[in-house]
Order: structure tokens, then sequence, then C-alpha cells
């Protein structure tokens, strides 16, 4: 008998550990760093966790510009996905049509790491206007989509992901901070 409340605790410790650790990944966790000549802050992907959406601040620019990236990994391998680089594919942001800039292909484990720009803007309007944007829609979804002369099924096999935006505004101001932190930088 005795074994079996061990048997039987064992296995509630367990179940329970696993819920807590499953409690503890849905959180929204961002990484906030200062590298040199300038600072992020990113978060992981939903829906592939080892995609990030990036924010990163530079010296250079007195720590005024946020340039917004993420990154996609595939395990596609098409043998002109270097052709991709410094082109524009079509993305949606929740629906409405722009498109991305091919910053740099990578070879990443068994696929390509592809890291796309969406553009630089001023720090502080650019977080506030997307914290707005995020609390509309209660999402902040990419989706790499078909366009001309582009087929994303080709490159991207996992072509959606969605990442939480509820700390974006502290957690892009702390980057902020950390920037302003970094010595000042030979122009």
């Amino acid at each position: 008998m005795k074994r079996f409340a061990i048997f039987i605790s064992l296995h509630l410790f367990l179940f329970l550990l696993v819920i807590a650790y499953q409690a503890q990944a849905d959180d929204e966790e961002w990484t906030i760093d200062k590298h040199e000549t300038l600072s992020y802050a990113r978060v992981s992907g939903e829906v592939t966790h080892g995609d990030n959406l990036n924010f990163w601040i530079r010296k250079q620019d007195n720590c005024e510009k946020v340039y917004n990236t993420f990154t996609v990994y595939t395990y596609e391998k098409p043998g002109d996905i270097k052709q991709l680089l410094n082109k524009n594919i079509p993305i949606k942001i929740n629906g409405a049509d722009i498109t991305a800039s091919v910053q740099d292909i990578a070879p990443f484990l068994m696929g390509y790491r592809v890291h796309l720009s969406l553009g630089s803007y001023p720090i502080k309007e650019y977080i506030y206007f997307l914290k707005e944007f995020y609390d509309e829609f209660q999402k902040y979804e990419i989706q790499i989509v078909d366009g001309l002369d582009f087929k994303a099924s080709k490159y991207f096999d996992i072509q959606i992901n969605s990442w939480k935006l509820d700390k974006l505004v502290p957690s892009v101001l702390e980057a902020h901070k950390k920037c302003k932190q970094i010595d000042n930088v030979d122009s």
C-alpha cells in the first residue's frame, strides 16, 4: 500500500510540474540586452518559438530609431533561396498587405533562418502606434503570402507566426535605456 501511495504521489508531482511548466511557457517573455553599439528587445513566436520579433536600437542613431525585424525558420531548401536576399517579399500583418525586405539567409539546423526587415522608425511614435495596433486586433500575426512571381510555399514550410506584444512598450523602452548607456561610438 505504501508503494502505491508513493507511486501516486510521484505521478501527481510530475503532473503538477508539467502544468506549472506549461503555464510558464504561455507567458510572454522578452529578451532585452545590449551588444557593442546597439541594444535590442526580442520576443519569441507563438507558432514557431525560435522565430523572433526584434526591435534593434543603434547608438549611432542617438538611440532614437528602432529597426523592426523578424526571423523565420524554414525547413524548405530550394536551390534558389539565396536569390531572395535584398528582395521585398509579400506579407500580411493582421491581414494588411505589405512587404518585408530579406536581410539575411543563413543555414540553420536542417534548413534556413531568414531575417526580414519591416523598416526603421522613430522609436517612441512607432512603439506606441504598434501597441495601439496590437490592442485593436488583440494579435500581431505575420503571414508570408504568394505574390507576383513568388510562391511562399516554395521557400517557407510554415508561413504564419504570431507574437504577444502585451509588454512591448516597457520592453522597448528598457532597450532604449540600455542603448543610452552605451559609450559614445565614433561615427
